[in-house]
């Protein structure tokens, strides 16, 4: 794991795949509670292709370095933290992949600053007034205090807790125990960490996205959405509505797969990473 000292945070990231790969590089973006762990399966499938994969974890929540400028913590600021680290990593061409939270980060990204953009992929995510939606928009509310933060997380040790649909289970079919317990460990060890998630919290608006909504037709860019059929929290209308903004765009519907689709069907989504990243000339 390397780390990355930003001005607003140290990002730690793990890089895959050969650096001087012919492909475009791809930057995984991951949700709230989440840390890089959600894109593991997905970057090693593309490193055996021979694409270059950048997964930061990103200061949402599972993070373990806290954040020393609060005032960064809210989804406009984690996107521009996005943006500063992919002209730190001086990276360009960049397909840029999100989920869940992560999936909003990267159209504030694309809106704000398109030119080191190459391509976009959403899985299930954020989109339009669903910021979060139900019923992650009532369990952010209560979570704006560290103290609330800790409780639950306490809580969500218990396995059948953590997977049952009051947990990773509404997000995940087949939750893998030692993934979910290490997203939750931060929040768990360290006081700042549950400080950071609720500052963060606390400026969680639909605004954002509903805002961008209106300017995402503007990026002609190619775009592909990888999006989980059995999803109740980002349904497949929500999907669908999501790929009509865009003029470049092609929605692949996915069975079997709920919001973490890196995680139910992670070779459905090598495979449209694969079919949209361009080699470069």
């Amino acid at each position: 794991m390397a780390q990355l000292a930003l001005r607003q945070a140290t990002i730690e990231y793990q890089e895959f795949g050969p650096k001087d790969s012919p492909h475009a590089p791809v930057l995984f973006v991951h949700g709230i509670l989440v840390d890089g762990g959600l894109w593991r399966e997905v970057a090693e499938g593309l490193a055996r292709r021979g694409f270059r994969g950048i997964v930061p974890t990103l200061p949402l929540g599972s993070h373990t370095i806290p954040v020393h400028d609060l005032t960064a913590l809210s989804l406009p600021g984690v996107a521009e933290l996005i943006n500063d680290l992919i002209v730190a990593l001086e990276l360009s061409d960049v397909t840029l992949v999100g989920s869940d939270t992560g999936g909003g980060l990267c159209q504030l990204v694309v809106d704000a600053h398109p030119d080191r953009i190459g391509r976009l992929v959403l899985t299930n995510c954020d989109a339009f007034d669903k910021c979060p939606p139900f019923p992650f928009d009532v369990a952010f509310r209560l979570l704006r205090g560290p103290i609330s933060i800790k409780a639950l997380c306490t809580q969500m040790r218990w396995r059948a807790l953590r997977h049952s649909p009051l947990g990773f289970g509404l997000l995940i079919k087949r939750p893998e125990a030692d993934l979910t317990s290490a997203w939750l460990q931060p929040c768990l060890s360290d006081p700042r960490i549950c400080r950071d998630l609720a500052a963060l919290l606390r400026q969680v608006t639909a605004f954002d996205l509903t805002d961008v909504a209106t300017r995402l037709p503007l990026f002609t860019k190619p775009v592909t959405l990888v999006w989980g059929q059995e999803d109740r929290c980002f349904t497949p209308g929500l999907g669908r509505r999501l790929a009509g903004l865009f003029s470049n765009g092609r929605l692949i519907e996915v069975p079997d797969a709920r919001t973490f689709v890196s995680l139910d069907q992670p070779h459905a989504v090598i495979e449209a990473i694969a079919a949209l990243n361009s080699v470069r000339a």
